[in-house]
């Protein structure tokens, strides 16, 4: 109980290790301390623990469930990456931050809530949770970081709060069980990020707000059942790619704000029977 620090690598691929008890004295547990224990199946974090450090039970492959404490107000990178038996986790409210690749791929929990308190969802920091369903952002976030939810597969719905202003890159690409008959996108946001909905191939409607400056390349490629899209009058030019492979597309409505079609913006829209080019248009 003398211990109030686990340092960097303190017991690093102890594969044999079943099991730990950390004493209350231990305020902090720094990076990769128990990175690749295989064998560590259970561990109870005290509420003394005000620091867990980036990757500290990265590759704990037999860790089943965790419970972080209230202490803790920061969930670093790579923290719980590679936790391929961990099937549920509870993220306490004193959590601001979630950084990138801090959560595995096995993560099953039918509605997975973030708390209120996290204002910053990090780049990648569910990337791969092919399990999760649903996904319940709170209005406390404003960004959500590049390929958050990156490869989702599962994932049948998300409700993006008010309080957004930027999609980020890839954030929500791969999500192919998204299916959502609207999607609707707030008008708190200004930038959906290059490949942000690229391959949600379940996805027939999405609504863009008129905050939307600037839809980046890719954005909405591969959407394959998307049906129906309304560009707004605040959009400028429609990017490389930013349709591509929407093969369910029938009709597009280009509004006269916009002056540049980019490369391949339409390619194998092969659904796509009538679009009409406003006279704002001067390049394609």
């Amino acid at each position: 109980s003398s211990v109030t620090s686990i340092e960097n690598y303190a017991f690093n691929e102890c594969s044999s290790l079943t099991q730990i008890i950390i004493p209350s004295s231990v305020t902090e547990i720094r990076g990769c301390a128990f990175y690749g224990c295989s064998s560590l199946t259970q561990i109870t974090i005290p509420s003394s623990v005000t620091e867990i450090r980036g990757g500290a039970f990265k590759g704990c492959s037999s860790l089943t469930q965790i419970i972080i404490p209230s202490s803790v107000t920061k969930i670093e990178s790579f923290v719980f990456s590679e936790c391929s038996s961990l099937t549920q986790i509870k993220i306490p409210s004193s959590v601001t931050e979630i950084r990138k690749n801090a959560f595995c791929s096995s993560l099953a929990q039918i509605t997975f809530e973030i708390p209120s308190s996290v204002t910053s969802i990090g780049e990648k920091a569910f990337e791969k949770c092919s399990s999760l369903t649903q996904i319940v952002i709170p209005s406390s976030i404003t960004i959500i970081g590049t390929g958050a939810f990156k490869d989702f597969s599962s994932l049948t719905q998300i409700i993006i709060p008010s309080s957004v202003t930027t999609i980020g890159y890839s954030a929500f690409y791969g999500c192919s069980s998204l299916a959502q008959i609207t999607f609707e996108i707030p008008s708190s946001v200004t930038l959906i990020g290059e490949k942000a909905f690229e391959k949600c191939s379940s996805l027939t409607q999405i609504i863009i707000p008129s905050s939307i400056t600037s839809i980046e390349e890719n954005a909405f490629a591969g959407c394959s059942s998307l049906t129906q899209i309304i560009i707004p009058s605040s959009i400028t030019s429609i990017e490389e790619n930013t349709f591509a492979g929407c093969s369910s597309l029938t009709q597009i409505t280009i509004p006269s704000s916009v002056t540049s079609i980019g490369n391949y913006s339409f390619s194998e829209c092969s659904s796509l029977t009538q679009i009409t080019i406003p006279s704002s248009v001067t390049e394609i």
